[in-house]
């Protein structure tokens, strides 16, 4: 296990008396944001490498470029927030709001989102190795292309999300979730167990595209629907 880094405390004091990049240049230790409101903020290409978020505000701030690796975020507000193309490797979001957040082409391998909501976000193109999200709100976002091969998706809401080519082979669905709704054109659900997800309202050329997953009957039920028959 790693030890618990030391931390730098900066405070939104601290911010009204010197620069955000000077501060950044003047201490070694990672720094520790607490409350700190930094709305519709340019964060640029700064290097805050492991840096520790502590209820602080991120309304539509631009973290494009940034490197952000190693970073721990905890009950933030991060509405409209944008992270295009900045490095997020094993940075830890916890119990968040990121709605409508923008992550496109942002290096996210290792990432971990708990408890956060993320609608309406968008995760085109980014580098997912290793990605993972548990009990979060991912309705009507982009996250085409993810793999989630093998992964364990503890009660995610995909509905109304765009999951074109996503891999979910082998992945588990538990403790709910929902992929009601959500566009699925070229994903591939190979062994996947969706016995617990919401499978309301896919449409009936997207039913060969779970060949080989595992659902319930009352599931294979709402499929056949869609092709106007009746189980009795």
């Amino acid at each position: 296990m790693n030890p618990t880094p030391s931390y730098s405390l900066v405070t939104q004091e601290t911010l009204e008396l010197q620069p955000l990049p000077e501060i950044i240049k003047q201490h070694t230790a990672p720094l520790h944001f607490n409350k700190v409101d930094f709305s519709h903020q340019d964060l640029k290409r700064l290097d805050l490498t492991g840096a520790l978020f502590e209820q602080c505000l991120f309304n539509e701030a631009d973290f494009s470029y940034a490197t952000l690796d190693e970073t721990r975020w905890l009950g933030y507000r991060l509405g409209a927030a944008t992270f295009r193309s900045a490095s997020l490797v094993d940075a830890q979001f916890r119990n968040s709001d990121l709605n409508n957040s923008n992550w496109q082409r942002a290096r996210l391998s290792q990432a971990n989102f708990d408890g956060c909501k993320l609608t309406g976000s968008n995760f085109n193109d980014v580098s997912s190795l290793g990605l993972a999200f548990s009990e979060c709100r991912l309705n009507s976002a982009n996250l085409s292309g993810i793999s989630f091969y093998k992964a364990t998706l503890d009660n995610l809401d995909f509905s109304d999300s765009d999951l074109s080519g996503c891999d979910f082979r082998k992945a588990v669905f538990t403790n709910g979730g929902s992929l009601a709704h959500a566009r699925v054109v070229g994903a591939r659900f190979d062994g996947a167990d969706l016995r617990d997800a919401d499978l309301g309202g896919l449409q009936l050329a997207d039913a060969k595209l779970f060949k080989g997953a595992i659902i319930s009957k009352a599931q294979a039920n709402i499929l056949l629907r869609g092709l106007g028959l009746t189980v009795l």
